[in-house]
């Protein structure tokens, strides 16, 4: 924990006045002859730095020092809903085999619910060299208590030095509220993964608005928590051999939970680009919104849907759930065919995992094109009526 001090032995009245003058938050105030800090304060140690030599000091506590020795493994916690395993759980038990084979270390699962023994079998299959099962009456529905309880009595027990959760509604609640009792951090919405060989996690997102990619590394305290989208890591097959299955316990207690939960409505289904095997995206390249239906004549061509850039999305000309990238959805098919896009690093980060990409735009040094199979320079509104035109005659040649 830091705390500013003042030192008003240090302070002048022409010194006070400098300092009241510097704070660009207007937290320092002159009063009773001296200074005071308010609660606007950001901590930015402008006051210490620029101020009256000796007239702040920043006071830091030396942080607890965590024995990294003591925890080991990778951990995914694996998202159920009536007893169906949520793909990003198994996408993300495929990659923790892969981190874990770096510093030689287990992989383990924890699956929480109510008469889910047939999904841990599943997920010893997929990769889990243990299953943790947290099988109660009580863990039925999602309820934020209990579930917390029960993620952290696991991290208390196992103490798994990494801990990866999906990025679901769930998983965002859940991996924060754990995190802190541990006194930990989590890094959100991970685009890669990468384990170095002293067992520390190379966490990388983009950051300042896709600007750069940062790498976020948890030196000093475990576990190392970090949320990923699901369609980011491909989906592995489930195999022959069978990790070994661990039922877990909680008192009544921790099983209790003050919100009860009456009815469990289910959201009607929705189209989700997420699942669709052929894509194409709109993005500024198109003038108007009418425009769109000349992307759609093309989705429709190949059995596709259609999506989205965040900016067309904003002008309201797709709904949000149509857009991809970090602040929309994250794809994965099997052909995804961007038109007008130019290919930031929040789109792409959100559709590089698509097996085959074609891209149309104008620029010829557009970044789209560093990430698509296939290119194409040239303007959509002539390029994707003679797409059209060959599709309809079966003729796919150049």
């Amino acid at each position: 924990m830091a705390e500013l001090v003042i030192h008003p032995e240090q302070i002048t009245p022409e010194g006070a006045k400098a300092l009241v003058s510097l704070c660009p938050f207007g937290a320092i105030r002159e009063k009773d002859g001296g200074i005071d800090i308010g609660q606007e304060c950001k901590m930015c140690g402008l006051c210490v730095r620029k101020g009256p030599k000796g007239a702040v000091t920043l006071q830091e506590d030396a942080p607890e020092k965590t024995d990294l020795s003591d925890w080991k493994g990778v951990a995914v916690f694996c998202e159920q809903q009536e007893g169906e395993i949520h793909s990003v759980s198994r996408e993300l038990l495929g990659k923790a085999r892969e981190l874990a084979a770096v510093t030689g270390e287990p992989v383990y699962a924890l699956l929480m619910g109510s008469g889910v023994m047939t999904g841990a079998e599943l997920l010893s299959r997929c990769g889990a060299d243990k299953v943790f099962v947290y099988d109660a009456p009580e863990l039925e529905t999602f309820r934020i208590g209990p579930y917390t309880n029960a993620f952290s009595d696991f991290v208390r027990k196992v103490k798994p030095s990494c801990v990866l959760v999906g990025a679901t509604n769930m998983g965002r609640s859940l991996a924060p509220r754990t995190a802190a009792r541990f006194l930990t951090g989590v890094t959100a919405d991970c685009t890669k993964l990468e384990m170095r060989p002293d067992g520390n996690l190379v966490q990388i997102r983009p950051a300042f608005g896709g600007n750069i990619m940062a790498q976020i590394v948890t030196t000093r305290t475990r576990p190392q928590f970090c949320t990923v989208r699901s369609k980011v890591f491909p989906l592995p097959k489930a195999g022959e051999s069978a990790g070994e299955i661990k039922k877990m316990t909680l008192s009544p207690e921790e099983l209790f939970s003050a919100v009860q939960v009456l009815e469990a409505a289910k959201k009607p289904k929705e189209t989700d680009i997420s699942e669709a095997e052929v894509i194409v995206a709109c993005g500024r390249g198109f003038k108007k919104k009418d425009d769109l239906a000349l992307a759609q004549s093309l989705a429709d061509a190949l059995g596709g849907q259609i999506a989205c850039t965040r900016p067309i999305a904003e002008a309201g000309w797709l709904p949000q759930n149509r857009q991809i990238g970090l602040s929309g959805r994250t794809v994965a098919p099997k052909l995804i065919i961007t038109l007008g896009i130019s290919g930031s690093v929040q789109f792409a980060a959100g559709m590089k995992g698509s097996e085959f990409i074609v891209a149309v735009d104008e620029n010829e040094n557009a970044p789209i094109f560093d990430v698509a199979h296939y290119g194409i320079v040239g303007d959509l509104y002539q390029v994707v009526p003679e797409l059209l035109r060959r599709i309809r005659e079966g003729n796919y040649g150049v």
